[in-house]
């Protein structure tokens, strides 16, 4: 059975286009790209190609003689003469080009030729186009997929859109939820937070209805990505440090990603490239700290100061103890990089102001505190003081209901995945006010 995924719409969207360019999908690896798109492209065409550039060594060559259009038909039909290569009836699928970015080159190509549609996809999000000009990158579309996020996971559980206004509508407007509400979608938000949103371990859930079995698949799949760096990374050993010290990091409440907790004598310079390498292979998630919070966000960014957190929650359940551990935090994080939102954070050196994320409108900052205990004065202090005037509204979240005071708007978990649509309202209300 197939479940609803947001880049459905995306590339349904697309199809429609009269000019439309092909398209690259980035994202960690078994977030559930191929699927998608081989559900799409089984929908929308009559005809499709899929090449798997990592497992098919037949197609290796397909640039051999030439990128022109006609040459790399020739040559899949070479390599398979069954494939069905109909004009305007024909979707061609590359998966895994970063076993073989030069096939980036052709999609130049194809899009000035525009007889077939063509779908790239790439394990590894920053894939680097080293075989390309700037022309070519200029001639597709990048989207970045993620692994399952809480919308979605509530989708295959049969929740429908009406339900994600109604959670809008209770966040706009300030209102409670009442007994049942709190109870169902905390309920909901536990489970998930147990298990992820990798979409076999999503499968798995919904078809036994038990936590145990999803959890060991989880520690089978987190082992993959271990071997996985181990086996692509440039650096395995610090690339494989770095990744298994991201609980270790938020669980002591650091400021910043503490070096020292990998090697007492590791230097930033030696990790940064691992670090990145993780980044670009969607495994990890970044945040960055802030110099001062206060529009522009690109201003005010400290480069050196960072946290890492993983790319799905699903990822603490490979690593031994760490279901023991709070990562809330880490939680959060994702929840927002899912909704396309940047991350950065605040600490005021030499002082106990310090924030867990801010979040950007198109006029203001939003400081959001995930540890409530410990950060309700930061928020009070942020909002209430004349010095930081970009701010003029704070979030905590937490186990609780609905409430606003004094400019603070707490929010239960499980109201994250609806952020980009809250900030979009708060926006809408503060061009009405100026209109």
């Amino acid at each position: 059975m197939y479940y609803k995924r947001k880049i459905d719409d995306y590339l349904t969207r697309w199809r429609k286009e009269s000019n439309r360019r092909p398209i690259i999908i980035r994202g960690m690896a078994r977030c559930g790209k191929t699927e998608s798109v081989k559900h799409f492209a089984k929908e929308q065409y009559k005809n499709v190609v899929y090449i798997d550039l990592a497992r098919d060594a037949r197609y290796k060559a397909i640039v051999t003689g030439g990128s022109d259009v006609e040459t790399v038909l020739k040559n899949i039909s070479l390599a398979n003469p069954l494939v069905p290569l109909e004009e305007n009836e024909t979707v061609i699928i590359f998966d895994e080009i970063q076993e073989y970015p030069e096939v980036v080159t052709v999609l130049k190509q194809f899009r000035l030729d525009r007889r077939f549609d063509v779908i790239a996809i790439s394990s590894m999000a920053g894939l680097s186009y080293r075989a390309t000009d700037s022309s070519a990158l200029r001639s597709r579309i990048d989207y970045e997929m993620y692994p399952m996020d809480f919308q979605e996971f509530l989708w295959a559980k049969g929740y429908r859109d009406e339900h994600f206004e109604g959670i809008l509508k209770h966040m706009t407007e300030a209102v409670p939820f009442d007994e049942m509400e709190m109870n169902v979608y905390t309920a909901l938000f536990d489970t998930y937070q147990n298990i992820g949103g990798l979409p076999e371990v999503v499968v798995s859930y919904l078809e036994t209805g038990e936590i145990d079995k999803p959890r060991e698949l989880l520690r089978e799949i987190n082992g993959a990505y271990l071997k996985f760096i181990e086996e692509n990374a440039p650096d395995p050993g610090k690339a494989t440090s770095v990744y298994q010290s991201i609980p270790e990091q938020l669980s002591k409440d650091n400021k910043k990603f503490k070096f020292t907790l990998l090697d007492k004598n590791a230097r930033a310079r030696e990790y940064e490239p691992s670090i990145r390498w993780l980044f670009d292979a969607g495994l990890v998630i970044k945040s960055n700290g802030m110099d001062y919070p206060k529009l522009p966000l690109k201003g005010n960014i400290a480069e050196k100061k960072f946290k890492l957190y993983f790319q799905d929650p699903g990822q603490f359940g490979g690593n031994s103890d760490i279901e023991e551990w709070d990562y809330t935090e880490n939680l959060m994080a994702e929840t927002f990089a899912k909704q396309g939102l940047q991350l950065c954070y605040y600490k005021k050196e030499n002082s106990t102001l310090d924030v867990d994320f801010i979040l950007k409108t198109r006029t203001e900052l939003i400081p959001v505190a995930i540890n409530p205990d410990n950060r309700s004065k930061a928020l009070a202090t942020l909002i209430q003081e004349t010095e930081y005037r970009d701010i003029r509204m704070g979030i905590r979240f937490g186990d609780y209901n609905i409430s606003v005071r004094k400019g603070v708007y707490s929010l239960p978990y499980f109201c994250g995945f609806m952020m980009k649509d809250f900030i979009k309202e708060i926006d809408r209300q503060n061009v009405t006010k100026i209109g």
